[in-house]
């Protein structure tokens, strides 16, 4: 059985030849190339947000514990991370700014 029968016949065989490795391939040059700049772009800010988060948790993590210096501190290593990625398009820019004012309030009101 050849693989184009194996995938589901005749429109297997078509799929096969529209993708590769589960992702679709384009025809024209630019498509391809702006395929592959997703690709890389996808797992940046996928490393990014997981970045974000992360500082995020440790901010509300001290608010939790009532330690106010380390919210502190945790929120100013928090915010250029929430900025950049506000300004990259990770993150929506009034998001950012609200999870940012939110944060602050909390802090004030340790």
């Amino acid at each position: 059985v050849s693989e184009g029968r194996a995938a589901g016949g005749a429109a297997g065989a078509q799929q096969a030849t529209a993708f590769q490795d589960g992702i679709a391939m384009a025809h024209h040059k630019s498509a391809q190339k702006r395929i592959r700049r997703n690709a890389r772009r996808r797992v940046f800010n996928r490393a990014r947000r997981s970045r974000i988060g992360t500082s995020v948790k440790a901010v509300e993590s001290a608010i939790g514990a009532g330690d106010r210096a380390a919210a502190e501190a945790a929120l100013r290593a928090a915010q250029p991370l929430l900025m950049r990625g506000a300004a990259k398009g990770v993150v929506a820019r009034n998001a950012a700014r609200r999870k940012l004012s939110r944060l602050s309030a909390r802090i004030a009101a340790l």
